[in-house]
């Protein structure tokens, strides 16, 4: 069967036989489930009588851990809280922002074309398997994944940690150095660079004010740009 490639996928088609596959991340990549956290966070903060700095906030997206909302809360209040009816009401709020979410742009499109080239496609989220199969489920995408990682196969250790990304990488049978990572926070940026893969930073509305000097290439969306011109630009250390 006749193959029939655009000028540009003919091109960069060379260093595609140096990228053997492509690892997503998922919370603010696949799906914006950060700004519901953060807005359903801050809007109880605001019950309290109290802000919740976005650069506060900053410090755990892409991780977990990092920083605990109910703990910071407590010490700005000078109180304990009952931390059950925060979580409660909080979580209401968060499910309600996030049922309103959708695929976010080029996703569809980048696992397609990886797909196309041959590429294999795997996950790597600092999230649980729950919270991220659940997910992946309700948006139709679980069957283009050949591996899913989270931070539960790796005994609980996230990003920064590269353990999530080497875990999917060994699943896929691929080489730190033939992989590509899609991450939208810089603490997942560290965690693929740590894991020695290649990595391109895609931040979204939550992080765009971030430090992603760490990526080889930095876009705006996965619609931005072909999955072929996008490996060609991080091979080639086009920033």
């Amino acid at each position: 069967m006749p193959c029939f490639l655009s000028a540009s996928t003919l091109v960069v088609m060379p260093f595609l036989m140096e990228i053997d596959a492509i690892v997503f991340d998922f919370d603010g990549l696949i799906l914006d489930t950060e700004t519901p956290d953060y807005e359903s966070w801050r809007e109880l903060y605001a019950e309290f009588g109290v802000a919740l700095p976005l650069d506060v906030w900053h410090r755990n997206i892409g991780a977990t851990g990092l920083f605990n909302p109910y703990v910071y809360l407590e010490e700005v209040l000078e109180r304990p809280l009952n931390r059950k009816a925060v979580h409660d009401r909080r979580k209401r709020r968060d499910n309600e922002l996030l049922a309103a979410q959708t695929i976010l742009p080029g996703v569809e499109d980048v696992l397609a074309e990886a797909r196309r080239l041959g590429l294999k496609i795997g996950l790597a989220s600092s999230s649980d398997h729950a919270w991220v199969d659940g997910f992946l489920d309700r948006l139709g995408l679980t069957n283009w994944f050949e591996a899913v990682r989270c931070r539960d196969d790796v005994d609980g250790r996230s990003k920064p940690h590269p353990a999530v990304y080497q875990s999917a990488l060994n699943a896929l049978g691929v080489q730190a150095g033939r992989a590509l990572a899609l991450e939208d926070s810089p603490n997942g940026v560290q965690a693929a660079k740590a894991a020695g893969m290649y990595c391109a930073a895609v931040p979204n509305v939550m992080t765009q004010s971030l430090d992603f000097s760490l990526a080889d290439v930095r876009v705006a969306s996965l619609a931005e740009r072909p999955l072929a011109q996008l490996i060609d630009e991080v091979l080639n250390g086009r920033k």
